[in-house]
């Protein structure tokens, strides 16, 4: 698919590379790649899995960059002669913010919210709480908000106690009757899913029961509330990007972090009690580093046990780390910096001078 659209000012005419092109489109549109004639493309996961082959591929930008595993961002990076890459996303994975510490990716900070838009107030409530959350849904509703209600999985099983949407929905149409609520998951054919949010995004829709599916790409600036059902069950950075759906409009926002019947254990407090604290995505991705570990920074597991084991303790101190790149980078660069790096050392080794002498002895 083709699109004549300028871009930043410039004649370049983007194509579209998905998994749902018809064939016919598919060769067309991989053909204008292949022969440089496409000089943007813009694509899924179809662009590392498939057979797009590129003439000069210069850059490779990764959105939501979460989403990847480590070997699908490498197999993109590989259909060119070591092109730039930039990754993006509200939530960097353990092993990203890791590599950023260590030096190996340079990072730039989105610090500040769009203008117009309110911080996200978080609450975590119990299911005793449940009337008081629905009562706030109304009392939204009645100012002209709209509501999202995630749920972890589409259909119950007899296995699981976790809030099914399908079920769910029939359940909130009652409770929340006459409210007009709507219900989006990843089983719907994409004809349905998209009328489902059109009827969210047109206000047909007061409520939106949905799973994770609209975890990204969904702009409803009219949503004032996310409700996350069994938020006990998410990882950090899942639980901040569903956040992100709302506060996208001037009015203040709400997240309720739904906790099931069973006693959440530990991690899962700690993790519910970052959200309620902070609307911080690199704040958060570090208390997710710290909670989850760094993964493997020479191999592909995203999180876990590091293979840098001697600092596993240090990682969970970002300034210093940040401190101990700046000054490995000046110590190449003049004498000062040199100075600078040894202060720093030295410092490093009054700290932890038993473990460097372990570490040094292999």
């Amino acid at each position: 698919m083709v699109h004549s659209t300028s871009v930043g000012g410039f004649d370049i005419s983007p194509v579209l590379l998905t998994g749902s092109l018809r064939a016919v489109a598919r060769r067309e549109v991989e053909g204008k790649i292949a022969s440089g004639v496409a000089k943007l493309v813009i694509g899924t996961h179809a662009l590392f899995e498939g057979g797009a082959k590129f003439r000069q591929l210069g850059l490779c930008v990764i959105d939501e960059q979460h989403r990847f595993g480590v070997m699908q961002r490498s197999r993109l990076a590989e259909k060119g002669e070591d092109p730039d890459r930039l990754v993006m996303t509200a939530t960097p994975i353990p092993r990203s913010l890791a590599m950023t510490l260590y030096g190996d990716l340079d990072v730039s900070v989105i610090d500040e919210l769009p203008p117009g838009r309110t911080p996200i107030r978080t609450v975590v409530r119990r299911e005793k709480d449940r009337k008081r959350v629905y009562d706030g849904i109304r009392k939204e509703v009645s100012r002209g908000r709209q509501v999202y209600v995630v749920v972890p999985l589409v259909e119950e099983t007899e296995k699981s106690d976790l809030k099914a949407a399908k079920e769910f929905a029939e359940k909130l149409t009652k409770d929340l009757a006459p409210l007009k609520v709507g219900l989006v998951h990843g089983r719907l054919k994409s004809a349905e899913k998209e009328q489902a949010m059109s009827a969210f995004v047109a206000g047909e829709t007061n409520v939106l029961v949905a799973t994770t599916v609209i975890e990204v790409g969904v702009d409803v600036p009219n949503a004032s509330v996310m409700i996350i059902e069994h938020a006990e069950r998410f990882g950090l950075s899942q639980l901040h990007q569903l956040r992100g759906r709302v506060g996208r409009g001037s009015a203040k926002s709400y997240c309720v972090l739904m906790v099931g019947k069973d006693v959440p254990s530990k991690e899962a407090e700690e993790r519910l009690g970052v959200m309620a604290e902070s609307n911080d995505g690199f704040v958060i991705a570090e208390r997710d580093l710290a909670l989850r570990g760094p993964g493997v920074l020479f191999g592909t597991q995203q999180h876990g046990a590091s293979d840098l084991q001697f600092l596993a303790e240090v990682i969970r101190q970002p300034a210093l780390l940040e401190a101990a790149r700046d000054a490995a980078r000046d110590w190449v660069q003049d004498e000062a910096g040199r100075q600078r790096a040894w202060e720093l050392l030295n410092s490093l080794s009054a700290r932890w001078r038993e473990r460097i002498e372990l570490a040094q002895v292999g």
